[in-house]
């Protein structure tokens, strides 16, 4: 993976080829006063289908979980 590091006014008037270099697979930073302010990055693959029941049992919920938590919860013990 390649990175590229702009500024944030070139990554205004650059921006189509900066998300083209992204999607590439590439990371670009944008910096402001020389601190990087942000990064753009390759999305994760969406391509493949999502596949019902490959975390059966593995995790479970509390059957209060709906449940409303009392006042001393919310207010400050002081």
């Amino acid at each position: 993976m390649m990175t590229k590091t702009v500024t944030v006014h070139d990554a205004e008037t650059q921006l189509r080829e900066l998300l083209s270099f992204a999607k590439e697979g590439n990371e670009v930073i944008i910096i402001n006063d020389d601190k990087p302010l942000a990064r753009i990055v390759p999305s994760l693959s969406t391509d493949r289908p999502r596949v019902a029941g490959l975390s059966k049992r593995k995790f479970w919920v509390s059957d209060d979980f709906d449940t409303p938590l009392p006042n001393e919860f919310w207010m400050d013990p002081k």
